[in-house]
């Protein structure tokens, strides 16, 4: 059935080629059955007819159908289906007047149901009082609703009865805390398409228990199975899929593909071949059709042959040398949404039940015999017959006249004018402008007479004015893009007046300057003084209309850029006729003008119009509306003016200053045209001003709210009428209903409804319809929302300059349900969101750019505002300047808000309201709001008029620079599609082990430095099990060699030490330890000492005494009172018995700056080692037991956390056999060490290495360079080392301190070209960007980049790799960011999407095997997986040192085995998340090379929704959002 229907409906080229696409996927294993269906669905759902729909809403869906016969009216003219307005309207009077309301959604009229006598009178005292009441706010009047604001309030104080806490920030724990994973499995039936609803099959509406929500894609499914009830029989399933087979091969084998580069059609072989292919969840056999050329190979004989495994293992074998390239288009499609929550369409939102909306025709365009050819001509015929007939009277602030135009003085100035716009510009050979050419008017709002003779000399001349408002200075908000915008019309000349012209910005020599993105113009004043006298024989030509650009007029998009719409002559005259016959203007009538006149209603009324018919304009300018507000109404009495244009903001203001003024008389007006009528909220001013004024001779009838657009220009306009019995059509919406898109009544009564007025009927001549916003442009149905579009000529005609986005709005064919467009001639987007209602009415309930689409929600930026407007205190908000917009946050709009506040407000005050806004929008719109943000009064960008520049405050908050005052984020209210939690996948279980390293197709990821047994080396060293009676030896052997230099920080030596001096004073603390600090063997000593050879002597004074050393940082003398604590913890905590120190030190322990710090009356015996004694010890202890306590090793962790570890002489000396086989050090050579001696690998390079392996360690205290930065890389260039060590502060500290200095550095004779390796000592993931950018800068002295390089240590082995000298250079591979989340490593290329680099952490040292383990279940994992490194090393610490005597750490930790495979092996667990790579490369055995990457520390991870996130890639992207956010 589907298939027949999907036959008859045409699809699309690029469908079909998709549909194909997929197919091909489907066959070759790359997507699987769910998702192919899920994705056909969305692909074929909207040209499929949709099922019919129950019979249960016909009574609903007959109340927007106003007659039975007024559906069947059609045009049979035309050949589609418009209706007749008039007809329409005149069967609503009809009803209305014999008291038979008619059925449809809609009331009309306030009291319709009220005879006229009962109606309540409106006293003096009921004005009063609401003018009271609505003065005291100063909020944008464009939002005002007394309905709306007590909604506001109801639902406030619902809020308050539930004790709703004001939202504050907090932990998100309900959104982290871990759930079940088949809750965030979707079912297997989920929809992908949010378009379609469920399919209904009851009769009553009613769905059956078995068929209740039947999703779209369910529906589809069936169809193309040709099944109407799904089974899971395997019996079943294997018939129809090998039925399914062999029809496909039946046409596979008839159909001969000539090109098999390209996939063959798959669409053409559903229409004669059913393909029935059933695939329940429970089967893994997968029965599918064949397509693609790998699969048709044909032989010279032309027999098919199936070559599809040999390809896909040449394809493998091709592949295996390098990361996984995704196809290209994944490179530019972000794919990110994969992995976010889908929005599950609510299974009882409202769904449009209505039928297919008929295009709607306005009355025919009437012919006058006295009409002129062209608006020139009509100019041409009043100048010269009436010449004295006033054509626009100017006002001063004062409200005096200023200035009368007469028709006369308008013709003959405007031919001055297009004289000199012609011959006076330029030369004669080459003038400036030609006609056709385009120019710009800059007047401003004061100078209506002025603009309108510029704009009518310019028709004149034929030359195409464009009018923009008047830089006020050169930085003005959306000032670059209206310069893009006369750039591209190719605009070298500016008219504007003498006023204007002296008030713009002048440089220092008198010269205005070229704004920012504008082109370089020619100022030319207009007044007549500046002009020449054009001669009598000169007349410009006066052409009928035809389709040349009469104007072009700006329009500012939501994004913030400037679009010229063109309108062409003829689209101008015909513009003006439908507005004369529409507002019935006559000649001689009197209007009165307070809307800017350069653009929309203002220009085509008060400047087109206006003059076609030879009436006289009474121009209000912007400011003397400020001064007195009733000056607009005070000039329609004093003119007895018959019609006005305002805005429902000019209504209010009027409404407050009304008491001010007694003799009052709106009797004369016939029509009063409200220009934001198309706003659902100037409704209440409109009523409020009907109100009052009432009493004042204003008639219902009067007020006419239009609806238009720069697009479309006037779209509908209320017709006056004498018949005050008819009232205005208005609606009560629910607002649930308009976010789906759906009209639905509701009582006044419910908080969350939108009352709409009718914006008057479609203009003479045009043909009106809605289409849905989205996708094509197909016709609504009669109780939804859509884009309005109109078909006339009276309309703009393109985009100047853009004809790809002037097709997309001015070349619309709206297409019926059945796939056909309802006329040949295309229609215009005219951004208006609504509907036609009953008799034609037009209703408007927001714009297209204010639509922000939330979780698959309509919401209005308007809607919004006026909610936000609406919460008490009202006047919170600075004069109502507040601004909604939208924001792209994991893949969705996200709603926020921007407003001023008042200058006096406080804080408390800010945070209360705050919080009431988002409790009004939660409860009316059900919608969170992502960000409300305050700023100071007067701080928003302006538009030129004074209102809130919308997309330069948007953009003002990307960038960060918004500066609010107030903000409050609420990212748990409104972001409901955070990523899916992770689905734990079956890792390796004992099941899958097999012989050797594969694990279910996968190596395990394990990998070992060299075996210790192995290597033949001459060390003489390993004859002792003990660095004391190492020491000893080098003593006796090699007495004057040096082991230590320590440098200051002028780089000369300090102090150094020798063998035996080490050795003598060695044995001399030994013997001040028993003598003085009575201690015996196994005490705990406290090493408080500065870097140098102090701390070394004393470690090994230690040794020889039998005690156990602890090296302790010292604490700072600036800063005792934050560095002493540390100290004396962990003195208390390794239970020292004593301290040794040096004589400064003591004196600071036992200062009065300490004794503020900590009570330094607990501190254990302290001995000073600068006055030792003379005589060596009896004896040097040598412990009995290799396995004995050495030292313990105390260091504090990045999450705070003190942790000592304990380190056996038998570790110790493996430790450092293990380092000096890496790094091949001996006797001659000389390391360079700058860092930190107090724990971890710093320690044991500083005080142990050169013992064992007998090489000069020159010590540079990392302090040193603070005040000498080259102090480090001048000592290695001068003593030319080879191998060198330091941390990442001193190479940050390089790199930042010597970033300027490296040319003075190569004249001083530094020369970095001997360095080997430049070891760089941490126990973090390693830092890519800072050695990448230390080996850049320092290059070009010498440093070869591979030099550098990290290592890795911990806490239960403090060193796992360093690089050697003999291994493979460290490399580098970038894996997916959103594969590690999920714990799986997948390498990509640089610069793919979503890569993150990471640096190898040196080579696994000798003795050492690594193996990645799930940190959770303790089994091995594979090479692909993300998992804690463990380690297995002789020179593994033995344990924590813990007073607490908590053992379960311990064995956790250092005494782990693995849950399976090699369950008799004791690791210890580093608590790092790494992975391990075999590279090409070859070690130093003639192996292949095992690349071990650290990604985060376990602890520091944050797993949210179960996905693992590391700080430090959150601090990366914060650090690269703005260049002022530095690392600290």
């Amino acid at each position: 059935m589907a298939d027949r229907s999907l036959e008859s409906v045409s699809l699309p080229l690029e469908v079909r080629a998709r549909l194909a696409e997929l197919e091909l996927e489907l066959s070759e294993g790359d997507i699987t059955q769910k998702g192919y269906e899920k994705k056909r669905s969305k692909l074929i759902g909207a040209y499929l007819p949709q099922p019919p729909a129950a019979n249960g809403a016909a009574a609903v869906r007959c109340r927007l159908q106003h007659s039975e016969g007024a559906a069947r009216r059609m045009l049979r003219t035309a050949n589609i289906g418009v209706c007749d307005i008039r007809e329409a309207a005149a069967r609503e009077r009809a009803a209305s007047t014999a008291g038979n309301r008619p059925l449809f959604y809609f009331r009309f009229g306030v009291d319709q149901a009220l005879p006229q006598e009962r109606r309540t009178p409106v006293t003096p005292s009921s004005s009063s009082r609401y003018h009271r009441r609505r003065s005291s706010g100063s909020r944008d009047e464009r939002y005002r609703s007394d309905v709306h604001t007590e909604a506001v309030q109801a639902a406030l104080a619902k809020h308050k009865e539930r004790k709703m806490a004001v939202p504050m920030p907090s932990k998100r724990r309900s959104l982290v805390v871990q759930t079940s994973m088949d809750a965030y499995t979707p079912p297997d039936t989920s929809s992908g398409s949010e378009d379609e609803g469920s399919v209904q099959g009851d009769s009553q509406g009613t769905p059956t228990s078995s068929q209740g929500s039947i999703n779209m894609e369910h529906w589809i499914s069936q169809a193309i199975h040709g099944s109407t009830t799904s089974t899971t029989s395997s019996s079943s399933t294997q018939s129809g899929g090998s039925g399914a087979a062999h029809r496909l091969a039946d046409v596979m084998a008839q159909t001969h593909i000539e090109n098999h580069s390209a996939p063959p059609d798959v669409t053409t072989y559903t229409s004669e071949h059913s393909i029935q292919v059933e695939r329940p969840q429970g089967s893994t056999a997968r029965v599918a059709p064949k397509y693609g050329n790998a699969e048709l190979m044909e032989t010279g004989d032309g027999v098919p042959v199936s070559s599809r495994v040999s390809a896909k293992i040449q394809q493998l074998v091709n592949t295996l040398k390098r990361p996984k390239r995704p196809p290209l288009r994944e490179f530019f499609v972000d794919d990110f949404e994969e992995l976010l929550e889908v929005q599950q369409p609510d299974p009882n939102q409202p769904k449009p039940e209505g039928a297919q909306m008929l295009a709607m025709r306005g009355e025919q365009l009437g012919v006058v015999t006295n009409w002129p050819p062209s608006l020139e001509a009509a100019l041409q015929r009043w100048g010269t017959i009436s010449p004295k007939a006033p054509c626009l009277t100017t006002m001063d602030t004062n409200g005096k006249p200023l200035y009368i135009l007469t028709y006369g003085k308008l013709w003959t100035r405007s031919m001055k004018v297009a004289y000199n716009i012609l011959h006076k510009l330029g030369t004669k050979q080459e003038p400036m402008v030609r006609p056709g050419d385009r120019v710009t008017l800059v007047f401003p709002n004061n100078d209506p007479a002025a603009f309108m003779v510029a704009f009518y000399g310019c028709l004149l001349a034929e030359v195409v004015p464009v009018p923009i408002e008047v830089p006020l200075t050169r930085k003005d908000a959306g000032s670059q893009q209206i310069g893009f915008l006369l750039g591209s019309c190719g605009v070298t000349v500016a008219l504007t007046s003498d006023a204007c012209h002296k008030g713009l910005p002048k440089s220092p020599t008198g010269e205005i300057p070229q704004f920012k993105g504008w082109p370089k113009l020619l100022w030319f004043v207009t007044e007549s003084k500046h002009l020449s006298k054009p001669p009598r024989d000169w007349f410009p030509h006066i052409k009928d209309a035809n389709n040349d650009t009469a104007y072009i007029e700006y329009k500012t998009c939501k994004d913030g850029s400037v679009l010229g719409v063109t309108v062409t002559r003829i689209a101008l005259l015909t513009h003006c006729q439908a507005l004369t016959q529409a507002c019935g203007y006559t000649e001689a009538e009197t209007i009165v003008n307070v809307l800017d006149f350069k653009k929309d209603v203002g220009l085509w009324h008060g400047i087109l119009t206006s003059v076609m018919n030879m009436m006289h304009v009474i121009s209000i300018p912007y400011s003397l509306m400020k001064v007195n507000p009733l000056s607009w109404i005070q000039k329609v009495c004093q003119y007895k003016a018959k019609v006005a244009c305002v805005k429902s903001r000019d209504m209010h203001w009027a409404l407050v200053a009304h008491r001010d003024q007694r003799d009052i008389n709106l009797s004369s007006l016939r029509m009063l045209i409200v220009a934001d009528g198309a706003n659902p909220w100037s409704i209440s001013s409109c009523d409020a001003f009907l109100n009052v004024f009432q009493s004042k001779g204003l008639r219902q009838e009067v007020i006419c709210p239009c609806a238009s657009s720069p697009e479309a220009l006037t779209v509908a306009i209320r017709r006056p009428t004498d018949d005050s019995n008819q009232p205005p059509g208005r609606g009560v919406l629910s607002m649930h209903g308009l976010t789906y898109g759906v009209i639905r009544v509701d009582s006044e009564e419910k908080l969350s409804v939108l009352t709409v007025q009718d914006v008057g009927l479609v203009m003479p001549g045009a043909i009106m319809c809605s289409v849905k916003p989205d996708g094509i442009p197909q016709l609504c149905k009669t109780d939804e929302i859509g884009e309005l579009c109109v078909c006339a000529i009276a309309t703009g005609t393109s985009y100047y300059g853009l004809s790809g986005m002037t097709k997309n709005t001015f070349e619309v064919f709206p297409m019926t349900s059945s796939g056909g467009p309802i006329t040949e001639y295309p229609f215009i987007r005219t951004g208006l969101l609504g509907f036609i209602g009953p008799g034609g009415l037009v209703f408007v309930i927001g714009k297209m750019d204010g639509l922000m689409v939330v979780s698959g929600r309509r919401h209005n930026a308007d809607d919004i505002v006026a909610t936000a407007l609406a919460v008490e205190p009202m006047k919170f908000v600075y004069r109502g300047r507040i601004a909604v917009f939208s924001v792209s946050v994991l893949h969705d709009e996200r709603i926020v808000i921007v407003a001023e506040q008042r200058p006096d407000s406080t804080e408390e005050d800010s945070f209360q309201w705050m919080s009431r806004v988002l409790q009004a929008i939660d409860s009316i719109h059900q919608v969170g709001v992502y960000c409300l943000a305050l700023v100071p009064a007067n701080t928003l960008p302006k538009t030129p008029l004074g209102g809130i520049h919308l997309s330069e405050t948007k953009q003002l908050f990307l960038e960060g620079s918004l500066h609010p005052c107030n903000v409050l984020m609420c990212p748990h209210t409104c972001v409901t599609n955070l990523p899916k939690p992770r689905q734990k996948q079956p890792e390796i279980g004992p099941a899958s082990v097999m012989v050797g390293n594969l694990v279910s197709g996968k190596r395990i990821a394990q990998a070992s430095g060299r075996d210790l047994g192995q290597i033949e080396d001459n060390d003489q060293a390993r004859k002792f099990l003990f660095l004391s009676e190492v020491l000893q030896w080098r003593a006796q052997t090699t007495p004057d060699h040096v082991l230590y230099t320590l440098l200051n920080c002028r780089g000369t030596i300090a102090n150094s030490l020798t063998c035996v001096q080490l050795h003598k004073r060695a044995e001399k603390i030994a013997v001040m330890l028993m003598e003085r600090g009575h201690l015996q063997d196994g005490d705990h000593v406290a090493l408080v000492y500065p870097p140098g050879i102090d701390l070394i002597a004393a470690f090994y004074g230690c040794l020889y005494a039998g005690c156990v050393p602890i090296t302790v940082r010292p604490p700072h003398p600036q800063n005792i009172a934050t560095t002493l604590p540390t100290v004396k913890m962990i003195v208390e905590v390794s239970r020292s018995a004593c301290l040794m120190t040096t004589q400064l030190i003591c004196k600071l322990l036992r200062s009065r700056e300490a004794a503020a710090a900590v009570d330094v009356r607990t501190w254990p015996p302290v001995l000073d080692t600068d006055d030792l004694p003379k005589k060596r010890p009896a004896q040097i202890y040598k412990p009995s037991n290799p396995e004995t306590l050495a030292y313990l090793d105390f260091s504090v962790s990045t999450t705070g956390m003190l942790a000592g570890v304990k380190m056996s002489h038998a570790a110790t000396s493996a430790f450092c056999r293990s380092i000096k086989l890496q790094c091949e050090l001996y006797p001659s050579r000389e390391v360079a060490i700058c860092l930190d001696p107090y724990c971890g690998l710093g320690f044991v390079l500083w005080c142990l290495c050169s013992v064992y392996s007998g090489h000069q360690s020159i010590l540079i205290p990392p302090s040193e360079l603070e005040t000498n930065p080259a102090l480090w890389l001048l000592a290695v260039s001068q003593y030319k080392v080879r191998d060198t060590f330091c941390s990442y502060s001193v190479m940050e500290l390089c790199t930042k301190g010597l970033g300027s200095q490296t040319e003075s550095l190569k004249a001083r004779g530094l020369d970095l070209s001997r360095v080997r390796t430049c070891v760089v000592v941490a126990e973090e993931r390693p830092r890519i960007a800072l050695t990448q950018s230390f080996s850049k800068l320092f290059k070009d002295l010498g440093l070869h980049p591979r030099a550098v390089s990290t290592s890795l240590g911990c806490r239960v082995n403090l060193a796992i790799c360093l690089q050697g000298t003999s291994g493979p250079d460290p490399t580098t591979v970038y894996v997916d960011m959103r594969a590690l989340r999920h714990d799986r490593v997948r390498l990509v290329e640089r610069g793919s999407p979503h890569s993150l680099p990471l640096m190898e952490s040196g080579k696994i040292l000798p003795g050492v095997r690594i193996i990645i383990a799930n940190p959770e279940t303790k089994g091995p994992l594979g090479d692909s997986h993300l998992g804690e490194i463990w380690v297995h090393s002789t020179h593994n610490a033995s344990g924590y040192f813990t007073i607490y005597g908590d053992e379960s750490l311990q064995s956790d930790h250092f005494n782990s085995r693995l849950s399976f495979g090699d369950t008799q092996t004791i690791w210890a667990r580093t608590g790092y998340l790494g992975f391990l790579r075999r590279t090409e490369l070859t070690d130093a055995n003639g192996e292949r090379h095992d690349a071990l990457y650290v990604v985060g520390a376990l602890d520091e991870a944050m797993e949210l929704r179960g996905m693992r996130y590391h700080p430090i890639d959150i601090e990366t992207s914060v650090i690269r959002a703005h260049k002022s956010i530095t690392e600290w």
